[in-house]
């Protein structure tokens, strides 16, 4: 059986016995606040719960490192939906030690795109059509300072309220240990 099918049994099932209502929520954070994080199939249960967080209480937007890479792209549209049409009052970015993004080589990932069938036609085709492809596969050095700029890229963004604060924390993967990076209100 795929892992599709599996899906959709146990889904058929949870559905029929009802057990989605221990989950009935609104689409408003009842915390007033939006996280970006990481990916990461550590942070899935362990970012929440080390943050007393249930259902409900947060909007969460993911992304690879919790980067943002473009000011205007779909991870900061996300965060300026949640302040304005959400009713988040606070935006925390969260990282996480051990991060898969530190220190990412463009180069190798696109060999493996290679692999994968992906033609080097059309590898040039991205970067004539003006991709940095190798900015935008790459990934970061130091955690701490991924947080900063992106805190500072909500933070500065010409359509971001000012008086919303912007965290920016540093998580341990295994613990659940919160380090602060930035505390946002400060320096509103």
């Amino acid at each position: 059986m795929s892992m599709l099918n599996e899906i959709l049994d146990y889904n058929k099932k949870f559905v029929e016995e009802e057990k989605y209502e221990q989950f009935i929520t609104t689409k408003f954070p009842d915390k007033k606040m939006v996280i970006l994080t990481c990916m990461d199939t550590r942070l899935f249960e362990l970012l929440p719960k080390s943050m007393n967080l249930k259902n409900g209480d947060v909007k969460i937007v993911k992304s690879a490192g919790a980067v943002i890479n473009h000011p205007f792209g779909g991870i900061m549209r996300s965060l300026i939906v949640a302040i304005y049409e959400l009713n988040a009052d606070e935006v925390y970015i969260i990282g996480h030690y051990d991060c898969g993004m530190a220190a990412i080589e463009p180069q190798k990932i696109l060999e493996k795109m290679k692999t994968r069938g992906i033609t080097e036609e059309t590898i040039e085709m991205m970067r004539y059509s003006g991709v940095n492809l190798d900015e935008w596969l790459r990934g970061f050095d130091d955690v701490t300072e991924s947080i900063r700029h992106s805190v500072n890229m909500v933070r500065n963004h010409p359509l971001m309220d000012g008086d919303v604060p912007v965290h920016g924390l540093v998580i341990d993967p295994t613990t659940g240990k919160l380090d602060l990076v930035i505390d946002g209100n400060k320096n509103r």
